[in-house]
């Protein structure tokens, strides 16, 4: 019995060391050297002060930036600490109703017809509530008005759209997409912060 106790024991020690602190050591040696970034929470520096993370959608309302998609994230959406989605179901009055003011609210901003399809993501909330992502046709349509509300050519703010394109993982996982924040940032540095 005691023989029993000290190999269960022996192997109780020698797991806990490696599943413990010899995994965990090596995978954090490995993302700190091969993915710094990402291991640090994808953070945008200005200067040396951390302003956001590309992985987490921000409420830009201005009509100078691009607007991510809407978040049901917390209180007021965009809450990182109360990450969901609205749970309604397809067949939801309250998701139907929220999805047709939301509807109403982008051809206004963006000046489209009321006959002209708006995209999907621009007015239903993600999984986690909290997708930085949008389409490029979400961000087509946002071109317009983001230009002039900098006021600049329509031509340059489509050139940043392509810059920061995603393009599809190995030609065939996913679809192109757009970081909201980090194409926000980037308008910021090409044509400059808007002074209000």
């Amino acid at each position: 019995m005691l023989k029993e106790i000290k190999k269960s024991v022996i192997v109780f020690g020698t797991l806990t060391l490696i599943c413990g602190l010899a995994y965990p050591l090596l995978i954090n040696t490995i993302g700190e050297s091969v993915f710094a970034s990402e291991a640090n929470g994808s953070l945008v520096y200005e200067g040396k002060t951390p302003i956001a993370s590309t992985l987490i959608a921000q409420n830009f309302t201005q009509q100078y930036y691009f607007h991510p998609r809407p978040s049901s994230a917390g209180t007021d959406g965009y809450d990182a600490t109360s990450s969901s989605g609205s749970n309604f179901g397809y067949t939801s009055q309250k998701l139907h109703d929220a999805v047709k003011e939301r509807v109403n609210a982008y051809r206004m901003e963006n000046g489209l017809k009321a006959t002209q399809k708006v995209p999907m993501d621009a007015v239903t909330t993600s999984g986690s509530g909290l997708d930085p992502h949008i389409t490029v046709v979400n961000a087509m349509i946002q071109a317009k008005r983001v230009a002039l509300s900098r006021g600049i050519e329509e031509s340059k703010v489509i050139d940043v759209i392509h810059k920061n394109t995603q393009k599809v993982y190995w030609s065939i996982i996913g679809e192109e997409k757009i970081n909201v924040v980090t194409l926000n940032l980037t308008l910021d540095r090409e044509f400059g912060k808007v002074k209000i």
